[in-house]
């Protein structure tokens, strides 16, 4: 079955676009088929794009901070009985009720240059700066130390928080090199020890050397070796007492979600 969803705002449209994809991720079977309309800023490219949205039964997610452009749509909804979603408005609301503060109800107020975008930038900066084991004492200053063994994704995994403006600094795993001394200096939450299955990284690590050029048997995806690999860095998390991940068949945000989850959970 074929769905056509509109996500539209009178902003960017990412809140209302990243919603939809998630309550449709839930139905499968069906065929989605999603149409985008940004930065809407007049009542008659409202009612056009309703008139569509009929016509193509569409689900539709919105969020507009514009109370009279909201207005017209909850009305052009209920009359065309057009299944359509405020994702913005009644949490505002809420939020507005229990914290008795109005809302700015400004257009792209996420998006504004704050405090937070500059500790973003400083946090992707710090990212770029120590990654892959660049500068071992950087440890000494990140928010989050991730280590891991070759191919366990930590470099993408400290660039997506960094973006979420934690500082992460992350180091590579080879049981023939010592291990930075700066690691038992730090608070152990702070570590996070990514492991995976041993045929995973093996694919993973023969598809690298596929698309070198190079033959798909070699000692960096040698079996032995991997698992000599993944035991001493399960040995090192051990007696670090950190955070041990299993990224195998887990995506970067929900790595990052355990992490962070952990991480809220120890300030409490």
């Amino acid at each position: 079955m074929k769905q056509i969803v509109y996500a539209l705002s009178d902003s960017s449209g990412e809140t209302a676009t990243i919603f939809s994809r998630s309550m449709i991720a839930q139905f499968p079977m069906l065929e989605i088929e999603q149409k985008r309309f940004s930065f809407i800023q007049n009542l008659q490219t409202l009612k056009e794009i309703f008139h569509q949205a009929k016509k193509d039964q569409a689900i539709v997610f919105y969020t507009l901070n514009n109370p009279e452009y909201d207005q017209m749509v909850k009305e052009i909804t209920q009359s065309q009985q057009i299944l359509a979603f405020d994702i913005l408005n009644p949490y505002l609301k809420k939020i507005e009720a229990y914290t008795h503060q109005k809302a700015s109800r400004e257009i792209g107020a996420a998006r504004k240059l704050s405090a937070q975008y500059f500790k973003r930038i400083k946090a992707i900066d710090f990212a770029a700066e120590n990654d892959d084991g660049k500068n071992p004492k950087s440890i000494l200053d990140a928010d989050i130390v991730v280590l891991g063994v070759s191919r366990t994704s930590k470099t993408p995994l400290s660039f997506f928080l960094a973006n979420k403006n934690y500082k992460v600094t992350n180091i590579p795993l080879v049981p023939s090199v010592e291990a930075p001394a700066e690691l038992w200096q730090i608070d152990h939450k702070k570590i996070v020890g990514l492991t995976t299955n041993e045929n995973i990284l093996q694919k993973i690590r023969q598809e690298r050397m596929l698309a070198y050029g190079l033959q798909a048997t070699t000692n960096y995806s040698d079996t032995a070796k991997i698992h000599a690999e993944l035991n001493y860095a399960n040995s090192l998390y051990k007696k670090l007492n950190c955070l041990v991940i299993n990224v195998a068949n887990r995506s970067i945000e929900e790595t990052a979600a355990i992490i962070e989850n952990k991480l809220n959970f120890d300030k409490v």
